[in-house]
Formats: C-alpha cells, sequence, structure tokens
C-alpha cells in the first residue's frame, strides 16, 4: 500500500470509526458513504507551497460540485500544535484575502488538539484530535443547509464534550490510536 493510500484508509478509519460512529459531526456520515470527499495528502514542508495548495484545493471545489468538501492532510507540517495554530490563522487570513469568506470556512483538526483554557488530557478535546494535521474546507452553502435541517445544531459542541468525556481519555486514545491500524491487503 503506498504511503497516500494508507494515510487517506488511516483517515477513513478515523471519520467511521470516531467522528461519524459517535457522530460527533452528525453531517459526515452522509459525505462519506456518497464517497464525496476528497482527501489531499501534502508532504510539503514550506508554509507558502501549503498556502498554494489550500487555494488550489478551493479551486477544485469551485470546479467540481460533486465534491461536497476536502480534508487537506499534512504528513510532514506542523506537528507542532502551536505552529499549527499560527498556520491556521495564516490560512482563515488567506482565505478573506482571497475572496472565499462566505463561500468556505475551514475547521481544524491536529493530533495534539488543545481547546483554549483546556488541559491537554481533557478527553473534550478529541472532538479535534485526528491522525495528522489537517484543514477542513467545508463549503459555507452545504453547512447552511445541513443545520437547517438539524434540530438545535447550538448544541452539537456541549453534546461532543459530554460525550467524549463521558467515554473518557483512554477510550478516546485508543480510538485515535486504533486509527492508524491498516491492513496492506496485499497492495
Amino acid at each position: 500500500m503506498t504511503d497516500n493510500k494508507k494515510i487517506i484508509e488511516q483517515t477513513k478509519n478515523w471519520l467511521s470509526s470516531v467522528i461519524v460512529k459517535y457522530n460527533i459531526c452528525p453531517f459526515a456520515g452522509r459525505e462519506l458513504k456518497r464517497d464525496s470527499i476528497r482527501y489531499s495528502v501534502l508532504y510539503q514542508t514550506d508554509l507558502q507551497q501549503c498556502l498554494l495548495n489550500l487555494i488550489d484545493e478551493c479551486n477544485i471545489l469551485n470546479a467540481d460540485k460533486d465534491i461536497a468538501t476536502t480534508l487537506l492532510i499534512y504528513k510532514d507540517m506542523f506537528t507542532e500544535f502551536d505552529s499549527y495554530l499560527n498556520f491556521l490563522d495564516t490560512a482563515n487570513a488567506l482565505m478573506v484575502d482571497m475572496g472565499y469568506e462566505g463561500d468556505y470556512q475551514l475547521a481544524s483538526f491536529h493530533p495534539h488538539y488543545c481547546f483554549a483554557n483546556a488541559e491537554a488530557d481533557d478527553a473534550a478535546n478529541y472532538t479535534n484530535r485526528s491522525p495528522y494535521p489537517m484543514l477542513h474546507i467545508i463549503r459555507e452553502a452545504s453547512l447552511e443547509q445541513a443545520l437547517k435541517d438539524y434540530l438545535e445544531p447550538e448544541t452539537i459542541p456541549e453534546n461532543n464534550i459530554s460525550l467524549t468525556r463521558k467515554l473518557g481519555l483512554k477510550k478516546m486514545q485508543a480510538m485515535l490510536q486504533a486509527c492508524y491500524d491498516v491492513k496492506n491487503n496485499g497492495k
């Protein structure tokens, strides 16, 4: 199995066994089932190139309406959470500068994600912990439509915090770790 395929499979494992299974994102299951998520594994270690990749992905989404959303997966960049947060700030500013505000928004995921004012070992951080640093490019129009059809969407974060704390740190750690187990299947 190539490195790209393995990373994508690990990411799909995470989506299906954590995010969808526990309804952390109530909208992800539909897109996972429809296979309308684009996965882009990036190996660049240059910040400028990572920003160019972000704009390229927005252009791909503009050109192909069948792609619901994109996950940009940074294999070799942003291993430190603080550097990732700096990149996220720059990426959000770039989205505004390029005129994508209102069209797309970014959601952030990282293996060491830690919410402001949270302890590093708070299980609630696992709502945004992923196998690799990644940006999720979300179509605003799709999100707005999904939120219209969802009863009390403002409760999603609270429900996720409650759920992950109920499951506990050890369970959340084990579930994330299990996402790395990808069978080679002879490929």
